[in-house]
């Protein structure tokens, strides 16, 4: 039969419960999570993440469409989608600077760069 340790060893218990090490290693976002601009964790909540990931790569294809002064025809074109699917990226981008704080916009924007 095996005995149980009743106790574990020091290194194995946090100072207080709740409190484990944690290596901050961060993500693409930022370096380190003390420095993350996101208003959550994308760990936390993943699909939520990955919703701005696509509005981070909706902004990108906005602003080259911008930028290049693009018709619709040529984004489609140009990014490989119908045209119908610009007129949705477009929209969602519209729809997503009403959702979202400047700050926010600032940070997926960047990501999307």
């Amino acid at each position: 039969m095996f005995a149980v340790n009743a106790v574990a060893p020091s290194h194995c218990q946090a100072a207080e419960p709740g409190l484990e090490y944690y290596e901050d290693t961060g993500c693409e976002v930022a370096p380190t999570c003390l420095d993350c601009p996101l208003p959550r964790c994308k760990f936390d909540d993943m699909e939520w993440y990955a919703k701005y990931r696509r509005i981070a790569r909706d902004f990108r294809m906005a602003g080259i469409i911008q930028e290049e002064g693009l018709s619709i025809a040529e984004a489609a074109e140009r990014f490989a989608i119908t045209p119908r699917t610009v007129f949705r990226v477009l929209s969602r981008c519209r729809q997503a600077m009403q959702e979202l704080t400047p700050s926010e916009a600032a940070v997926f924007a960047g990501l999307a760069a």
